[in-house]
């Protein structure tokens, strides 16, 4: 099992006066910080237009979070897709690859909040076909000698090449919870990526479904399945649960208000509380440890996870300790 850090947001609640050069400041930090501890991975999530500064330029931060680090991977969890001119994504891509060593990975998604088709121009309609059209695009672009495959969202001339040119293709993982959207996965990339909506038995379903559809579509390679789950190591279960909570809350209300869910206009339910805090991975390192041991056994040795420190109002300096915990007292045992 591989463990990863994410999601860098770059989010702040209304109480937070640091400057944006601050905020990403910090952010460098907290990849630093994750390099140094020895974890896997990194990963940055993508919005737009909001209200509390969501990270937006996901590319560049990436290049930004590989410049300060030496051998952790830089991913996206995920980036959007729909909103990108794919010709464009293929040679910035690639050229964080090359910044970094090779150390990128390119999670993708189809979004789904309106107010972001509406500002880009983007056709909500488009978002699957758009998506699919980029994986193209990318998988042509990052191989030697001119570009064969005719984008259906961007003109470019024939015999057109595009650079740089990779030493090897980046991973690409995508995003997604419904079926279509995972078994695309399964034929189109070489990852999956599960939020943190799924349960462990969602998750081993769809994962099994991968499985299925690989092997009957003689589909070979490498493929990872990539597990996002909140979570925060601390001296205590319950001081742990106190030091993230209420960024954890405020995020999930951001996403559910993004998502149109007019019941949280005056706040998370109770119940709906109750079961974000059955869902968070939180305690000591040796009760971290002990609960992504399950996820080991439940989905198997080569799963990644993800575990999502990064809360608005956490605090930097406290994340950076468990994010030092975690690199050193519970992923080497996994």
């Amino acid at each position: 099992m591989d463990i990863g850090l994410g999601l860098l947001t770059a989010q702040r609640r209304p109480d937070d006066d640091r400057s944006t050069t601050e905020v990403y400041d910090d952010l460098l930090t907290i990849a630093e910080t994750a390099d140094e501890a020895g974890l896997e991975s990194v990963w940055t999530s993508e919005h737009h237009f909001t209200d509390d500064g969501y990270l937006s330029g996901t590319v560049p931060t990436l290049a930004a979070l590989a410049g300060r680090t030496d051998e952790i991977t830089v991913g996206s969890a995920v980036g959007l897709a729909p909103f990108y001119d794919s010709v464009r994504l293929a040679e910035d891509a690639a050229t964080v690859d090359a910044l970094s060593g090779g150390r990128l990975t390119l999670g993708l998604s189809i979004g789904y909040w309106d107010r972001e088709f509406e500002n880009f121009g983007v056709p909500k309609d488009e978002r699957t076909d758009r998506t699919e059209d980029a994986i193209r695009v990318l998988r042509n672009a990052w191989e030697p000698g001119p570009l064969e495959y005719d984008p259906d969202y961007h003109a470019v001339d024939p015999g057109t090449e595009v650079t740089p040119t990779p030493d090897e293709a980046p991973p690409i993982v995508l995003g997604g919870l419904a079926k279509p959207a995972v078994r695309r996965a399964a034929r189109m990339a070489d990852g999956w990526c599960a939020n943190e909506m799924l349960s462990l038995e969602d998750v081993e379903t769809r994962m099994d479904d991968i499985e299925r559809v690989r092997e009957e579509e003689g589909i070979d390679g490498e493929f990872t399945t990539y597990v996002i789950r909140y979570g925060f190591v601390g001296d205590s279960e319950e001081a742990a649960w106190e030091r993230m909570r209420e960024g954890y809350f405020y995020q999930q209300r951001k996403y559910a208000e993004w998502m149109g869910d007019e019941d949280v206009g005056d706040g998370l339910s109770e119940e709906k509380k109750a079961e974000l805090r059955e869902d968070a991975i939180v305690g000591t390192p040796e009760g971290v440890r002990e609960e992504l041991a399950t996820y080991r056994e439940r989905l198997g040795d080569d799963v990644h996870v993800i575990f999502r420190s990064y809360c608005p109002g956490v605090g930097t300096d406290a994340l950076c300790e468990s994010i030092e915990r975690l690199g050193r007292e519970v992923a080497p045992e996994l």
